[in-house]
């Protein structure tokens, strides 16, 4: 039996708008002067294979609701996985209850009404895949047999597995907004092990899009899990030293992360990010511009209204340079004395202006110096933007891959990196939400041996 599909997203839809719309009046009826909540479904199909053999198929079928109602400046929130009238009724009574012992917040409420998102464009999100259970078992094990086909140094396998999801979300809030969208997300993973002489390495590849078609073959998948591993064999530890650092894309993406939560909104009223003052200034060399783009075709973060029911919109995160906007909610925006910037739920799509090198020209700009592959750890400070990971990757030498090196530390500050940033590749090749090449950081502390 194959996932269940999907095949009625406008039934479906209206059925969770009722819910909100029942929902919504109950917390009326109950007193509150605005509400607001949101209802979910989902299905999925996830197979899991292992040296060939069916480890696990697991389908799922989830429910969920959530409700938030204020009482003037009073908040209360509820949640159930229970869909039914009674659940419902249940549901905001708790949350009417819990309302009446917080604390009053003069920024606890909805964002503006005239925010509300107007209208939902079709963004392209939803592509069901009516693979069976056998079908899936199968795309795993291929993926699996290619990676431990792929090199006789690849001896044993922590698995494959493909996961395949539908589903269906809807908000509304006491303005009268209601708005929900169906979406699908497909993935395919597998993780080996290599080995010579006495050394041991694993790694992994693994692609994610929201339609099947869009992802990246089995048999690539698993090659490229192989060759991940096997060009990390023999590592050594080098002595510690200071030198450039290429930071490999899906790594640079991690420093992207960095960025946006540190001009998140939380972290801004909180006053724990290290960019607190830095709005309107540069903090990266005049080639970089990141940008956000929530309504992206297929975008695995792609939205068309935020958390708060407000539009969401393209926008310049970083220009020529220049830190250009916060990332704000309704209620951070409030605490700031600002407007939400629409970015309830995080930063959507985000991406880089990559430049003209491929991975060799970057390795070549690079000269001698780390190129870093995986990072271990959570060793960056939010407040400070001190930055200290574990690390593995390649020695280069005059644009060469030298060999691997293992068991070192990385250092310095995300402010200082930023600023220091030399290049960006154009060698994006890691599926996901954020979109950028490799990073080329001018001067780091390398603590190896």
């Amino acid at each position: 039996m194959g996932l269940p599909a999907i095949d009625d997203d406008a039934a479906r839809i209206a059925r969770l708008q009722q819910i909100i719309a029942d929902l919504l009046g109950e917390a009326t009826r109950r007193g509150a002067s605005a509400a607001e909540a949101v209802a979910s479904t989902s299905t999925g199909l996830e197979v899991a294979v292992r040296l060939g053999e069916v480890e696990t198929v697991e389908h799922t079928r989830d429910n969920g609701l959530g409700i938030t109602v204020y009482f003037g400046r009073h908040k209360g929130s509820a949640s159930t996985s229970d869909l039914s009238a009674a659940a419902i009724r249940d549901a905001v009574a708790q949350a009417c209850t819990i309302a009446t012992h917080t604390q009053e917040d003069r920024c606890a409420g909805l964002a503006p009404a005239e925010l509300m998102a107007t209208e939902v464009p079709d963004l392209d999100l939803n592509h069901p895949w009516n693979i069976d259970v056998d079908g899936a078992i199968e795309l795993a094990r291929t993926c699996e047999d290619a990676a431990r086909a792929a090199d006789p140094r690849i001896v044993n396998s922590e698995g494959a597995s493909l996961g395949t999801h539908g589903g269906l979300k809807v908000y509304g809030n006491s303005h009268g907004f209601v708005g929900g969208y169906p979406s699908t997300r497909h993935g395919l993973s597998v993780a080996v092990v290599g080995k010579e002489g006495s050394s041991m390495q694993r790694d992994y590849w693994y692609s994610s899009a929201r339609a099947p078609e869009d992802l990246e073959a089995a048999e690539s998948v698993g090659r490229r899990a192989a060759e991940r591993t096997v060009a990390r064999l023999n590592g050594r530890r080098i002595g510690t030293c200071k030198a450039p650092v290429l930071f490999r894309a899906e790594l640079a993406a991690g420093l992207l992360r960095s960025l946006t939560g540190a001009i998140s909104g939380g972290n801004l009223y909180r006053k724990t990010s290290f960019l607190l003052d830095a709005l309107e200034t540069p903090i990266f060399p005049d080639f970089v511009r990141v940008y956000e783009e929530p309504h992206r075709p297929r975008g695995l973060a792609s939205a068309p209204f935020d958390g708060d029911g407000v539009a969401t919109c393209a926008k310049d995160i970083v220009s020529d340079g220049v830190l250009r906007t916060w990332l704000l909610d309704h209620y951070s925006a409030c605490r700031l004395g600002l407007v939400t910037t629409g970015n309830a739920g995080g930063a959507r799509n985000l991406s880089v202006v990559m430049g003209e090198r491929d991975r060799d020209a970057m390795l070549a700009e690079l000269g001698t110096g780390l190129f870093v592959t995986e990072l271990m750890g959570q060793g960056v400070n939010q407040v400070t933007g001190d930055y200290s990971r574990g690390a593995s990757g390649f020695w280069v030498e005059n644009g060469q891959i030298q060999y691997p090196v293992e068991e070192i530390t990385i250092a310095g500050n995300l402010k200082e990196m930023f600023a220091n940033l030399v290049a960006i590749g154009n060698d994006c090749d890691f599926p996901g939400s954020i979109t950028t090449g490799s990073w080329l950081i001018e001067r780091m502390t390398i603590a190896g041996e």
